[in-house]
């Protein structure tokens, strides 16, 4: 018997439901990442251009390649969790983080800083560089933290393709940095797999952790906490529980900084910050 054109979708739907299911299982059995509670209708996207630029034919196939490759399957998680890292991306947020942040940690004996879901190298020594400009690195510790270890892994190697030098260096101008990027690294020739890597003195004050925004309590008191992943492509419970966390880990009148697209319109009845610059994401604890 025939199956009805009309009933392909539905059945293609389901098990495209399935094969996600099965994947975000076997994600967080393999790497320890839990984007179960991640809204489907944003990670299925993502999933089937992943599926189609490496020219596989279903998610199964996905699942099976990153089970037996883990480069692959950090570039899968790095691709589902974030928004692409980028040294200085956004500069006009940088700029405002340069003006703003000066007073605020200026009042501090030490400084603490929390770069949660950390999504590369690109994301913690940012804020590196920016602090030791600022003259605060010396007094401040950079919690970075994701909840792969492999994704900590490879951002904690401090390395960033060398193509992306030139658009780098003018994110960093633009932001108001003093120097020049080239002061920040080893050298300015690419090693063997093309990557350029960050002064290990730059690292000093930095501690990487793996935590999962999902299960684990807070663990310090921070005057900035930085998320630049999709807050929004969370489940409302998990956002909910997130948004809780960072309220319960910043000090009073300390900033939070989300990417822009996740703007805190809807926060729970015990959370309380207010916008200092909506456009730019930056928020700040007020009680």
């Amino acid at each position: 018997m025939a199956v009805p054109v009309s009933a392909v979708p539905a059945a293609v739907s389901t098990v495209l439901e399935i094969e996600t299911e099965l994947l975000l299982e076997a994600l967080y059995r393999m790497y320890g990442t839990d984007l179960r509670e991640m809204d489907r209708a944003a990670l299925r996207p993502r999933l089937v251009a992943f599926m189609r630029r490496r020219g596989l034919a279903s998610l199964s196939a996905v699942q099976a390649e990153v089970l037996h490759d883990q480069a692959l399957g950090v570039e899968l998680l790095r691709c589902l969790c974030l928004r692409p890292a980028a040294l200085f991306d956004d500069p006009a947020r940088i700029a405002l983080l340069r003006q703003t942040l000066g007073p605020w940690l200026r009042s501090c004996p030490v400084a603490r800083v929390w770069i949660s879901e950390c999504g590369g190298a690109e994301d913690v020594f940012t804020l590196a560089i920016l602090l030791r400009e600022e003259g605060f690195y010396d007094k401040t510790l950079l919690f970075a933290t994701a909840s792969s270890e492999a994704m900590l892994d490879a951002a904690r190697a401090g390395r960033f393709p060398a193509s992306e030098l030139g658009r780098y260096q003018q994110n960093y101008l633009r932001s108001g940095g003093r120097h020049t990027l080239a002061d920040y690294l080893v050298s300015g020739e690419p090693d063997t797999d093309g990557n350029l890597s960050f002064r290990p003195e730059l690292g000093r004050n930095i501690i990487w952790a793996q935590y999962n925004l999902a299960t684990d309590a807070t663990f310090n008191e921070f005057q900035l906490i930085v998320c630049r992943g999709a807050l929004s492509d969370l489940q409302p419970a998990l956002r909910q529980r997130a948004l809780r966390l960072f309220h319960e880990s910043l000090a009073v009148f300390g900033y939070l900084s989300v990417h822009p697209a996740d703007a805190l319109n809807h926060l729970p009845n015990d959370v309380d910050f207010r916008a200092v610059h909506a456009d730019s994401g930056l928020y700040r604890r007020v009680s």
